[in-house]
């Protein structure tokens, strides 16, 4: 079993595989010109990290998946993500890729923006695939960047770097927008199993046992990550997973106000709220009435 490396500097994980380091913070690197490369590692990320990955020569591993990822594939760490590497005795790495310390973008507007960057929570099976448009795009972002890192230090570094990783990754975000699209079959599968996992979770006791069903109990049940699993019902549907499972929960409490005679605190635990005044704020924000006047406007 491999050993589990802390990466919590730039410059740790360019001595792994003996690179230069231009900036503390920040590194762009070319695992071609690595002139070390060890077959089997397991790094625990505490920086960012996103890779353009030319060749497939081994497995990526994180968590108990195996990365999806061909040629012209970007994978993406955020801190905190363990991530095992088993490389093909041999073979030198095709890659290029960025590394930034939270520390890089503090105070800035990347650090204020970067939680929306969801790729960066995507699990293993929902790389992204590049045309080889978007392959240039990609590299040229890197160019910008390490042009900066080699001119010396001054007022305006953090700004500019900041500002080019950030241009990166809003053009990660729109080729995940596309790949979103042009996978809409596929997508669409996904969104009929919500639905149909939804109608199951109601209809067991899973409610009265369990609770609310929460967009990670889905996401795990289609083997997507929260992150990934929610932009995709977004694309989809132009709703949240949050607001369609609330959405469901509603039409299945209007059935319930109307079609029975049970009182609304048991509506509420049936359906799997805590406490019944949870529930009647829910349903006011959503209808305009509390659940006892929509009651009395249906006699």
């Amino acid at each position: 079993m491999s050993e589990v490396i802390k990466l919590d500097t730039v410059d740790q994980y360019n001595k792994l595989f003996h690179l230069e380091t231009l900036h503390p913070l920040v590194s762009v690197v070319d695992l071609s010109e690595a002139s070390q490369f060890p077959t089997h590692f397991t790094l625990n990320y505490g920086v960012y990290a996103i890779f353009l990955k030319n060749t497939k020569c081994g497995d990526i591993r994180y968590g108990r998946q195996i990365y999806d990822y061909q040629e012209g594939t970007v994978t993406s760490f955020a801190p905190g993500q363990v991530v095992k590497t088993e490389m093909a005795e041999g073979t030198q790495p095709d890659a290029h890729g960025l590394l930034f310390h939270p520390d890089l973008i503090k105070g800035t507007s990347l650090g204020q923006e970067i939680k929306h960057y969801s790729f960066f929570s995507y699990a293993s099976t929902e790389a992204l695939h590049l045309s080889e448009e978007e392959k240039e795009i990609f590299l040229d972002c890197l160019k910008k960047i390490k042009l900066e890192l080699y001119h010396p230090i001054d007022k305006h570094s953090k700004r500019l770097i900041s500002r080019n990783i950030e241009l990166l990754l809003d053009y990660c975000m729109r080729f995940y927008e596309r790949q979103f699209i042009t996978r809409s079959e596929k997508n669409k599968d996904v969104l009929v199993k919500f639905e149909a996992l939804l109608d199951d979770y109601f209809q067991s006791n899973a409610p009265q046992t369990d609770g609310l069903p929460s967009v990670k109990y889905f996401a795990d049940k289609v083997f997507l990550s929260p992150n990934y699993f929610g932009d995709l019902i977004k694309k989809e549907t132009g709703k949240t997973a949050q607001e369609y499972i609330q959405n469901k929960i509603i039409d299945l409490a209007k059935e319930m106000i109307i079609g029975t005679e049970k009182n609304i605190s048991q509506i509420a635990f049936d359906l799997g709220f805590q406490y019944s005044q949870h529930f009647n704020r829910i349903f006011k924000k959503n209808v305009g009435y509390t659940p006892n006047e929509y009651r009395k406007l249906q006699m």
